[in-house]
């Protein structure tokens, strides 16, 4: 095997694809109807790596190639959770507070039980690291050999323990509260002798409906809708939104019509265009003035596998399926101006994506000083934080700030599976050395403790105290362990709920720099 190994190590690009690929074949197994998925890369490379270590011709993914998947990953699972990620900031900052203050506790029961254990602090340090698989805390300890070794004992139950949890989430998703009600659309009747207008409707129901056409009682036209357009007895409208506010404006305003009015398509039709037009990426769905110019509307959009009402604030993603109701005459007019081209679904946005990542990483180098010394964000955090705003911008004048959903879901599972092949490699080659210091049952043990107390710790926290439902809270276990490979675990049981990669990015900026201040501070002691 040494011949091979030798191979290997002097071709890393065939060894990250070699390591993927076999990684996948093994995430493909199921054990008890439960596989690995994506994580499986993790391990596979863990293993070969120890196997070449032994052989005494150690493998390994050079460091910037695992950078490179990590900012990928990092950034453009921002952009995919940055829409709705502001809007939960909101009412979710005392989560990240209760988060912090769990790793804190993690971290005094970890000073404590090391120095009962006979450890020095710069060990408990690193061990304390790699218990929360946070390479940027192993870094600030100063990565000596002592630390390293730490660090590489508790790697592995990190991940397992972590994944645990996030499984123990997720047994609780059917039973989710959160989940976005599905979009239906009913003919309504107005029965009401109280003169409403479209926009009054949509306000009174905070923009959770939308009304995308009306058939006049009078003359039994049947036209697009205007927020000024007054509804009068005897008018059908076809409201959609959720249908528990569908079924309230159905109660307030009349009944529910027999007549189906979008199987009347003489006049006025609909279709489901695709917007690949990058000039319209990133504004609102009001700043496209769709009935000025063409008489239509939109009354829906679907992004990747969640279908949103269409509010005139709505702003609209490249990759985008809209709905768009106007006069059969305009169809063309209207397909024409939003592109309707498949290829706007896989436009990874060479701008956005470059400068996006580069100002990332600039702002995750910036070193800002505290006592004793200094820490930066991190390559990671940072991409990940600029991510988050531009996708939630979405354009800055002529630029467009966001990915096609489809995109950036493929870039962040691309740059996942890479970051994953370099750090196991990375845990492979560390581990004996762990296992030959003969520090190592001490070490795991350590370990085990910190991992139990920062995860299930998490768990308990945002079930019990937050009640948050199971598939974001396996996100925010992801998050508070800060590994990459917890949200892959959590995402391929859940389809890529969108509440996963929203509950990680909740908590792991400020579980990042928790880390990190917290070895430094225990190196210091």
């Amino acid at each position: 095997m040494s011949v091979v190994f030798e191979f290997l190590a002097a071709n890393p690009v065939l060894l990250i694809f070699l390591l993927v690929g076999l990684g996948a074949a093994v995430g493909r197994v199921s054990v008890g109807g439960v596989s690995l998925g994506a994580v499986a890369v993790l391990f596979a490379a863990i293993g070969l790596t120890a196997w070449s270590v032994a052989v005494g011709v150690p493998i390994e993914v050079p460091a910037a190639i695992g950078d490179i998947g990590l900012v990928i990953f990092a950034f453009c699972t921002g952009l995919i959770a940055g829409p709705g990620f502001f809007n939960a900031l909101r009412t979710s900052y005392p989560l990240m507070l209760v988060v912090a203050g769990v790793l804190v506790l993690s971290a005094v029961a970890a000073f404590l039980l090391g120095g009962a254990l006979g450890l020095d602090p710069v060990t408990i340090a690193g061990t304390f690291a790699g218990a929360t698989t946070n390479t940027p805390a192993l870094a600030a300890t100063g990565g000596s050999p002592a630390a390293t070794v730490g660090y590489a004992s508790a790697y592995v139950f990190g991940v397992i323990g972590a994944m645990a949890a996030a499984a123990l989430a997720l047994r609780h998703r059917p039973s989710d509260t959160d989940a976005m009600a599905p979009i239906v659309e009913k003919p309504v009747q107005i029965d009401t002798t109280t003169i409403h207008t479209v926009g009054e409707i949509v306000a009174h129901h905070s923009d959770r409906v939308a009304i995308s056409r009306i058939k006049h009682a009078d003359d039994g036209q049947i036209d697009p809708v205007r927020p000024d357009t007054e509804l009068e007895v005897g008018d059908v409208i076809n409201v959609v939104g959720p249908r528990d506010e569908v079924d309230e404006v159905a109660i307030e305003l009349g009944h529910t019509s027999a007549i189906d009015i979008t199987r009347e398509r003489s006049s006025l039709d609909f279709r489901r265009i695709i917007l690949s037009n990058p000039k319209l990426a990133g504004r609102t769905i009001g700043g496209l003035r769709l009935h000025e110019q063409f008489g239509a509307s939109i009354a829906r959009i679907r992004r990747g596998d969640v279908e949103f009402v269409a509010t005139d604030d709505f702003v609209l993603h490249q990759g985008d399926r809209l709905r768009v109701v106007g006069p059969r005459d305009a169809m063309a007019d209207l397909t024409s101006f939003f592109g309707d081209s498949e290829r706007g679904m896989a436009d990874v946005n060479p701008l956005a994506l470059g400068l996006g990542i580069a100002i990332g990483l600039g702002i995750g180098a910036i070193q800002i000083p505290i006592p004793g010394g200094h820490f930066s964000l991190g390559y990671a955090a940072g991409a990940l934080l600029l991510g988050l705003v531009m996708g939630r911008i979405g354009r800055i004048g002529p630029i467009v700030t966001s990915l096609p959903h489809t995109a950036a879901s493929v870039l962040a599972e691309y740059g996942l599976l890479v970051f994953l092949a370099f750090a196991g490699t990375k845990a492979g080659s560390l581990i004996v050395s762990a296992i030959v210091s003969g520090e190592v049952l001490t070490l795991l043990l350590l370990g085990f403790v910190v991992t139990s107390i920062a995860m299930f710790g998490t768990y308990l926290v945002g079930r019990f105290v937050f009640r948050l439902g199971g598939t974001r809270l396996s996100g925010v276990v992801g998050g508070a362990q800060t590994n990459p490979a917890i949200l892959a675990f959590a995402n391929l049981r859940t389809d890529y709920d969108v509440r996963v990669a929203l509950g990680y990015s909740l908590v792991y900026p400020a579980a990042m720099v928790v880390k990190i201040l917290l070895a430094q501070i225990m190196v210091g002691l």
